[in-house]
């Protein structure tokens, strides 16, 4: 992404690097520290790409914290592309039966194709898959190109009133 749009600013999020508390039901706005920090940097943000494992055929508790601490309309006029990365195939209905619709209910504009990858196509944290590789790139093409069709139709539907 940094390399192929370069005039965009990029902020990588790894939630590793974070002491994220866990959502108590207050404001995202009443956070911070860390948490203060990590929901500000995805309220500000016009695209979100999320990558995730898949623990247990789930998503990780971090994740799922992540979306807690955020508010239900979060995700409104956001473009949000998804990789996820499990052990098996058929972890595939994870994004699918519970990445896309929490996305959905946050108001996300989700890009329909995402990444999947198997644990083979990573190896000591890089990927070894030229397929896997391929279809990331790709993906960030379709997230910027549905960012920038979304923005341009929002501006036209803003310009048809009068005010």
């Amino acid at each position: 992404l940094e390399e192929k749009y370069s005039g965009e600013q990029v902020e990588v999020i790894d939630l590793a690097d974070y002491d994220v508390v866990f959502s108590d039901g207050r404001s995202f706005l009443d956070y911070s520290g860390d948490t203060g920090k990590v929901v500000q940097l995805l309220m500000e943000a016009d695209v979100i790409v999320i990558a995730t494992p898949v623990f247990q055929a789930s998503i990780p508790g971090t994740l799922k914290n992540v979306f807690d601490l955020l508010p239900q309309d979060a995700f409104v006029d956001k473009t949000v592309g998804m990789v996820v990365m499990a052990g098996t195939d058929k972890h595939y209905l994870v994004a699918e039966q519970q990445l896309k619709p929490i996305l959905s209910f946050m108001k996300a504009n989700i890009v329909q194709n995402y990444v999947f990858a198997l644990q083979q196509d990573i190896v000591q944290g890089k990927i070894i898959s030229h397929d896997v590789l391929y279809r990331l790139d790709r993906l960030v093409d379709e997230v910027m190109l549905s960012a920038r069709a979304y923005r341009e139709m929002k501006a036209w539907e803003d310009d048809q009133y009068d005010f």
